[in-house]
């Protein structure tokens, strides 16, 4: 993501709080689609970041100094959302780009990823489609970022969308997973997941050992797959024998993470 001039918030706003709370609660969603990017081939997202507080306590005054940042090349192990920072802090002296962070779900400020929706374009009027009509990346969360822009001009929130070139489209109305107007299922289950089920099953019985395996993350495949969401591969996966007793490095049950998360689809299929 390029450098974006800094747009400064009242981090005490009340809404801006809920603006918080949002990203933390909608963070699932983030996290399935950035575990699909893991897999493509060909990228699909165009930003993918999440915004994390850091702070610096003034040994002289006592005085916490906040800085709201995003990170990327994220991952998530259920408990942890890990990254690298990829700002240049304007004041801290205690972080600086680059460095690696583990920060709980519940302490992150927002997320934010964007696809650019395919456009067909019609025959006979390639001409029209100049590279002033290129279609901007959508935006999906930012919860933060469209409460600011709740707060802005008109010509503000012009500067603000063309410094990002994003189309964050309506404030009011904060989207969390591709296509959801046109596609509501995707809010259950991820389009790649139901349309991978053939292939996936194949590949465990390629490679069982995969079903058991623990990563370098203290995480099996049926952890993996429940904490980003994925039902269709949780059934593959206990299909293809994964036990669905067994515990995280952090001690924890698919079922535990699928709790946790409120995957509300998963948990009957654990359960039984």
């Amino acid at each position: 993501m390029e450098e974006n001039p800094i747009f400064w918030a009242d981090g005490s706003d009340p809404k801006m709080i809920e603006a918080y709370q949002k990203a933390q609660e909608t963070f699932k969603y983030f996290w399935r689609e950035q575990s699909w990017e893991y897999r493509r081939i060909i990228p699909g997202l165009n930003v993918s970041c999440v915004k994390v507080a850091f702070e610096e306590k003034d040994i002289e005054t006592g005085e916490v100094d906040t800085e709201h940042m995003w990170i990327n090349e994220v991952f998530f192990d259920g408990d942890f959302v890990k990254g690298y920072l990829i700002n240049e802090p304007n004041t801290l002296r205690n972080i600086q780009v680059g460095d690696y962070v583990e920060i709980p779900l519940n302490e992150i400020s927002d997320w934010l990823f964007a696809i650019t929706p395919s456009v067909e374009k019609p025959k006979g009027l390639s001409k029209l489609f100049s590279s002033s009509s290129e279609v901007l990346p959508k935006a999906y969360g930012g919860f933060t970022i469209q409460k600011m822009r709740a707060d802005m001009s008109k010509a503000e929130r012009k500067d603000h969308d063309e410094a990002w070139q994003l189309d964050f489209g309506d404030s009011n109305d904060i989207l969390v997973v591709n296509k959801q107007k046109e596609e509501p299922e995707n809010l259950v289950e991820h389009p790649m997941s139901r349309n991978m089920k053939e292939d996936f099953a194949a590949f465990l019985q390629q490679y069982p050992e995969e079903v058991t395996l623990i990563d370098e993350h203290g995480l099996n495949l049926i952890h993996r797959e429940t904490i980003a969401g994925n039902l269709t591969t949780v059934q593959a996966a206990l299909e293809a024998g994964a036990d669905k007793n067994i515990k995280s490095k952090n001690g924890k049950t698919a079922l535990d993470y699928a709790k946790q998360l409120k995957w509300n689809h998963i948990i009957p299929i654990l359960e039984n």
